[in-house]
């Protein structure tokens, strides 16, 4: 059964709506929204078990695609483009495979329909072992869950986002032990969709300095979207928006012209493809 996402929504235009990636929110992609607003209706849910969304047991992309469609549906949005990052971008594809109708276009963000290493699992563990609700102070839980893991300063930042202080306590803005639990399936990618396609526009972005998408990645992604366009954004990691906003903004927004125009960017040929694996 499809969960009622909480969201906010800025801006005026055709809909748009941007999905936010593993332990993130809506908000995190404010700053792209309000970017956006001068010219499209820009939604930004919560994803189950993240924000102020409600809790569920399980989160597979089927079920948080659904969650996504119940949406677009009962906003009554027609057929709006849909962004996703990360964990949102599986969501993304995920419905532009199942409900490619529902959809005008769909932009992808640093990650592929493939599986991923469990890179969260350290961390999913220190934030469940650590008692928020006793803590004095930000900086008790952040010294937590920096145990073992020095070196990931970015991600330890992401993280403590999701602490949030309750009247006089803190608490963790997640469903930790359903993200723990379900965690295997949030790095794979339905494998029932491998032989699926989707033949609306696609835009797939990557950072050059992540590792999300490598060379290998680009054959699947042009087998499920055939038109999909690949392009990279220089001196970026896998938080896209929050180490180069402007270059993605443009990028986005090229983009979101040309489908206004009703020329969106073609497919990347297969020699263009093989130039890319280059890189």
């Amino acid at each position: 059964m499809a969960i009622e996402l909480a969201f906010e929504a800025v801006g005026d235009g055709p809909p748009l709506v941007i999905l936010h990636g593993l332990f993130g929110a809506g908000r995190n992609w404010a700053r792209i929204a309000r970017a956006l607003g001068d010219r499209h209706r820009v939604y930004l849910p919560d994803a189950r078990n993240h924000g102020a969304s409600p809790r569920g047991q399980t989160m597979s992309y089927t079920e948080m695609a659904q969650d996504v469609l119940a949406l677009i549906e009962r906003e009554q949005l027609q057929r709006p483009l849909l962004i996703g990052h990360s964990m949102g971008g599986k969501t993304a594809m995920t419905l532009a495979l199942e409900h490619p109708q529902a959809i005008s276009g769909v932009a992808v963000i640093d990650i592929a329909p493939e599986r991923y290493s469990d890179q969260f699992s350290p961390y999913m563990m220190a934030m469940r072992g650590f008692d928020a609700a006793a803590a004095t102070g930000r900086n008790e839980a952040r010294q937590a869950l920096a145990q073992g893991q020095e070196g990931d300063t970015p991600v330890l930042d992401f993280l403590m986002q999701n602490l949030r202080r309750h009247d006089e306590r803190f608490d963790w803005r997640l469903n930790l032990l359903a993200v723990a639990m379900c965690m295997q399936e949030l790095c794979g990618f339905p494998q029932r969709l491998q032989h699926r396609h989707y033949e609306g526009p696609a835009l797939f972005l990557a950072g050059t300095d992540s590792a999300y998408v490598q060379a290998e990645s680009h054959a699947g992604i042009a087998r499920l979207f055939p038109r999909a366009h690949l392009e990279h954004i220089d001196d970026a990691g896998h938080w896209v928006h929050a180490d180069q906003p402007g270059a993605l903004l443009r990028i986005l927004r090229c983009w979101l012209h040309g489908h206004e125009a009703g020329t969106p960017r073609a497919a990347v040929p297969q020699a263009a493809l093989a130039a890319l694996a280059a890189r």
